[in-house]
């Protein structure tokens, strides 16, 4: 008989019990839910609630459940329906009677609360100590390469020159976003519900603050119905992996595009890359491209829950038990992504020869010969003008800008002069920029060090 079976004069069908029984996922909340029931039952047992014997039978009783849980011994049951239903189950026949106090002044409704809370805090601290990895490996590259030249895009056609540190730290910025919306999804699921009972509280003496207390919780819901129907720290947690998995993949497109025979920015090393099947010369870039994959499953997860919630009443309802197994699909994705990026960005050689020599094509410079022009004193839109006609002028004669002699330059304007070809150089186009959060190498290098002091300081 099920433990809520009083009420019924009749079994559940078959096909009800297994589509019904959320055990199958949700045994994933055993530590959880049982370490919230050995904070619900000391409380219990210090507010004299239950006797303190039975409270302690049962803190006891729950300890050796847990050790055997960890320890693979315990196998759910699908009768039972529920992680919660599966521990009181299993300690009711190892201690008796007693067992049967631990419910006392709770409601499943509650108690899940609280589980997906602990649940949602352990995974933001998880997913903030591996972005920290990434973020860390962002910086080690930084540090090497704030001096490599390389083409900056837009359009996906090359438009400036940049440095591959600098280009690092672009991506340093997004994680680093990324590990402080992590921090707020805790800091938004640190919430205890236990004491909300069903959706109206109880009559029962509770210490909620001594709960929440033992269970390392900042605070207790303030109210109970919103206590026990709240799921918006699992959407948060669930809208900061989608955010974190769309900068993996963004960052895998450009990977998987350096990588390639056209770009040849950069060679993956052979553990993070695949062969195929009937072209022996072909290495794919296998892991990038399941990274950018995965991120639309996590898309999926998010806007799933938020479609369920979106036309729930309050308080409790049946269609919230949707909410776990997005969330544990979510978690997964986002952490084996983190780890294996981190673990293939590390080992990629990046060709730096190449990169640089892109940024000489393409005229990535023809911005800074406007900009010299218009320090010799002509006005900018006439500078810009001047420039597009000189580079009409040279992808007819499939020439560079500084291919042109002084004298081809000044046939397009009098302003030129012999200080055009270390003005308009690569070197001088990336260190003249010189500006807060520019490419230039002392700029980059400043970043590099507020990364350092962000890194060294964050905690969750």
């Amino acid at each position: 008989m099920k433990l809520w079976g009083g009420r019924f004069e009749k079994a559940t069908n078959g096909l009800v019990d297994d589509f019904h029984s959320s055990i199958r996922f949700d045994q994933r909340l055993a530590h959880q839910d049982i370490t919230g029931s050995i904070a619900h039952a000391t409380m219990l047992g210090e507010q004299g609630i239950i006797p303190k014997a039975d409270a302690d039978a049962i803190v006891e009783g729950l300890k050796s459940i847990l050790a055997d849980v960890e320890a693979g011994k315990v196998e759910f049951e699908l009768d039972a329906e529920d992680i919660h239903m599966n521990v009181e189950k299993l300690l009711t026949e190892r201690i008796g009677e007693a067992g049967k106090r631990l419910h006392t002044g709770r409601s499943r409704n509650d108690q899940v609360a609280l589980d997906c809370r602990m649940y949602v805090k352990e995974s933001a601290k998880e997913a903030v100590s591996y972005q920290r990895e990434l973020c860390e490996t962002l910086l080690s590259i930084a540090k090497q390469h704030a001096e490599s030249i390389m083409p900056g895009y837009t359009h996906m056609q090359r438009a400036q020159p940049v440095t591959l540190g600098h280009h690092m730290m672009a991506y340093f910025q997004m994680f680093s976003r990324d590990m402080q919306r992590m921090k707020e999804v805790y800091q938004h699921a640190d919430v205890c519900p236990l004491g909300c009972g069903a959706l109206a509280g109880t009559t029962y003496p509770l210490n909620r603050a001594r709960t929440a207390e033992l269970l390392g919780f900042s605070s207790v819901a303030l109210n109970s119905l919103d206590g026990v129907s709240d799921r918006d720290f699992v959407c948060d947690y669930l809208y900061a992996a989608s955010v974190c998995m769309m900068h993996l993949s963004r960052f895998c497109e450009e990977l998987i595009l350096w990588n390639s025979h056209e770009f040849k920015f950069v060679e993956m090393d052979d553990g993070f890359a695949t062969g195929s099947s009937i072209m022996p010369q072909k290495k794919n870039p296998d892991v990038a491209e399941l990274i950018r994959g995965k991120t639309g499953r996590v898309y999926g997860d998010l806007m799933g829950l938020l479609t369920t919630l979106k036309g729930l009443p309050l308080t409790y309802n049946k269609d919230m038990q949707e909410d776990k197994e997005g969330l544990f699909d979510a978690r997964d994705t986002l952490i084996k992504s983190l780890m294996v990026f981190n673990a293939m960005l590390s080992t990629c050689t990046f060709r730096t020869e190449n990169m640089s020599r892109s940024a000489e094509g393409g005229f990535t410079n023809a911005t800074d010969a406007a900009d010299y022009l218009v320090k010799k004193g002509m006005a900018f839109r006439d500078a810009h003008a001047v420039i597009g006609h000189l580079v009409l002028h040279c992808v007819k004669e499939n020439k560079a800008i500084l291919d042109l002699s002084l004298a081809e330059l000044k046939t397009f304007s009098e302003l030129f002069e012999e200080d055009v070809y270390e003005a308009c150089s690569m070197r001088a186009c990336v260190t003249l920029r010189d500006v807060t959060g520019g490419p230039a190498p002392g700029r980059v290098q400043e970043t590099i060090a507020a990364g350092e002091r962000f890194l060294a300081e964050f905690t969750v």
